[in-house]
């Protein structure tokens, strides 16, 4: 069966390499690149050639990558000294997809920052991305609403600009599987997780109070097709040794792909 699972689920920092070999033992895929999504990190030909190395390696492929949030350079700031380092920090991901043969990276579009500001780093970005081949997906967040992604999308077509679906951010808000099969066209990328709506928990599925039958039917009636992915973290079961963990975040999976109805 192949599935992806995210490589920070011990930490977003420093050596993946111990993280890569053990989501290969434990069956694994495919990855979702997440380490340094957060940070204002370059990566280099060299480490991309390294990281590259490490999945034939271990007979991996990359599902898609995280890019990064950014800390100081901010794609979508209203300083247009950082929004342009953000959309410097942004095309180093994209080369990396490239590099990496995957052809989504995710973003978050944070609500605080305004709408024009992120339009205007997405057209400069854009002839990159398609030159490169891949696509952007825009995460739901708590914090970013619907009407959001619906204007972001009214803006940009499909071959570009896509929709990456947070399980645990949905089941933070209100209706929020309604608002995924309204946008289900758009859907490329997934974050599965589970919590019990309280919180950003990264929980293993069936753990917490999402709706993961209606999920699924929805995610089998788009045009998803490319492996699950589990974006679960250790942190959240501290019962479990790492070995059990990536076991449970399997056999999760297994489960998930059996509630398809087709």
């Amino acid at each position: 069966m192949q599935l992806s699972i995210t490589t920070d689920y011990v930490t977003s920092y420093g050596s993946p390499q111990p993280y890569l070999r053990a989501i290969a033992a434990a069956g694994f895929s495919h990855i979702h690149w997440c380490h340094q999504w957060d940070t204002d990190f370059l990566y280099s030909l060299p480490e991309i050639a390294q990281i590259n190395r490490w999945l034939k390696e271990y007979g991996l492929k990359t599902l898609n990558i995280h890019a990064s949030a950014g800390r100081e350079k901010r794609w979508d700031s209203l300083q247009e000294y950082e929004r342009q380092a953000g959309v410097e920090l942004v095309r180093n991901r994209l080369e990396m997809a490239a590099r990496l043969e995957c052809d989504v990276i995710i973003l978050h579009a944070d609500a605080p920052y305004p709408l024009q500001s992120q339009i205007l780093s997405l057209r400069e970005l854009e002839p990159f991305a398609r030159v490169l081949g891949v696509r952007i997906a825009v995460e739901n967040l708590t914090g970013l609403t619907f009407e959001r992604l619906d204007e972001l999308f009214a803006v940009f077509d499909p071959q570009y600009l896509g929709l990456c679906y947070d399980t645990g951010h949905g089941n933070q808000m209100e209706n929020s599987l309604d608002h995924l099969d309204h946008l289900k066209d758009r859907l490329i990328a997934l974050h599965i997780h589970d919590n019990d709506g309280s919180g950003d928990q990264h929980k293993l599925p069936f753990t917490g109070s999402v709706d993961w039958s209606r999920f699924m039917r929805i995610v089998d009636s788009s045009p998803y097709n490319v492996p699950l992915n589990l974006e679960v973290v250790i942190r959240d079961h501290p019962d479990l040794s790492e070995p059990a963990f990536l076991q449970a975040a399997f056999l999760a999976g297994e489960r998930l792909e059996a509630l398809r109805p087709s």
